[in-house]
């Protein structure tokens, strides 16, 4: 006869007494180094850790929510979760995390600052002890408002106020960059795939290819700037539209690697061979450029090193001393879709 299998028992939970026991140490002790509220003699400290490790102990964090009044989470509002660009940027937040204790809870603003806003009231709902903001189009005066709830870093802008950290990017700078880089190789007819018309990003390298131009004493034709929307798809049409005007040029300067790459497939399908019939740079440099056919060339800016940045700036204004990154500036990354005309 067949024994009726019986269920197992639970795994006993292990509490912050059993941990204190094993370690030989008191239960306050214990708690001090969970919290990082006092410094603990180093063996002490060792002797727990060990205890942790050989009993598998898991902190409730409600509870120490409920104690210390923190949750240990923090807020990423970025625009697009599924942008390589985000990617990127959140992989940096997520290293500069690493070993803090600190979990991230991701939420999507799809550039539109009513959505923004919801998705902050969102996190403040569930007790943020931080939040960082990858860019988008939140008035100021809202980013303010919010940072009276709990520290802020913001990227994309400029903003000085009480609990407010922030960075922004040169982008003028970078887009001068590029289209000089297109100049200096003799070409003279620069075409340009904008960003959105609302993106200050996309104004400002729009702004630093008109500098090229007029420092080298080109005369702009308006034809040659065609309206993108940062995707890879507006790039292709961007591109399609520009062939279709029947305007001459040599050489393209896409807002972005996204829009780079969705020209690039417009011109593979009409047979123009990238660079040897047009030049192409792009704005990021996003790690799938290096490996395009062929790898675009495209000025870099320091994706990583901002969410980097963002995490430990977040860090420090939540009594976490920690070093932060020194941002390195934009640069031009040349690669092979350019070439002397």
């Amino acid at each position: 006869m067949n024994r009726p299998i019986t269920p197992e028992a639970p795994p006993a939970t292990v509490t912050l007494l059993d941990v204190a026991k094993e370690a030989g140490v008191s239960p306050s002790t214990v708690s001090r180094i969970l919290n990082g509220t006092a410094r603990v003699d180093g063996a002490k400290r060792a002797a727990v850790e060990k205890a942790i490790k050989k009993l598998s102990f898991k902190p409730n964090l409600f509870a120490r929510s409920l104690k210390t009044g923190t949750t240990m989470t923090v807020g990423i509002l970025a625009q697009d979760i599924e942008s390589p660009f985000y990617t990127r940027a959140m992989r940096g937040i997520e290293q500069g995390l690493a070993d803090s204790g600190y979990a991230p809870i991701i939420v999507s603003g799809h550039w539109n600052a009513h959505e923004e806003a919801e998705r902050i009231r969102l996190l403040q709902a569930r007790r943020i002890d931080g939040l960082v903001i990858l860019t988008g189009h939140l008035p100021d005066e809202d980013i303010l408002n919010f940072a009276k709830q709990q520290p802020i870093v913001v990227t994309g802008r400029h903003l000085e106020g009480p609990s407010i950290r922030s960075h922004t990017i040169d982008h003028a700078a970078g887009g001068y960059l590029a289209t000089k880089h297109l100049i200096g190789l003799g070409h003279r007819r620069v075409a340009h795939i904008a960003g959105p018309v609302d993106h200050v990003d996309a104004i400002a390298r729009y702004k630093g290819y008109v500098r090229a131009h007029q420092e080298a004493g080109l005369a702009l034709d308006p034809d040659l700037v065609v309206q993108g929307d940062f995707l890879e798809g507006g790039g292709l049409m961007a591109m399609n539209r520009l062939l279709d005007s029947g305007h001459a040029f040599t050489a393209v300067f896409a807002a972005n690697d996204q829009s780079a790459f969705g020209a690039r497939v417009a011109m593979y399908r009409r047979g123009i061979r990238v660079p040897d019939d047009v030049s192409l740079v792009g704005f990021d440099d996003l790690p799938v450029a290096a490996y395009l056919t062929p790898p675009l060339t495209t000025v870099r800016q320091p994706i990583y090193e901002v969410g980097l940045f963002a995490a430990q700036a977040l860090l420090n204004m939540l009594g976490q001393p920690t070093p932060e990154v020194e941002l390195p500036p934009l640069s031009l990354t040349v690669r092979e879709t350019t070439r002397r005309l």
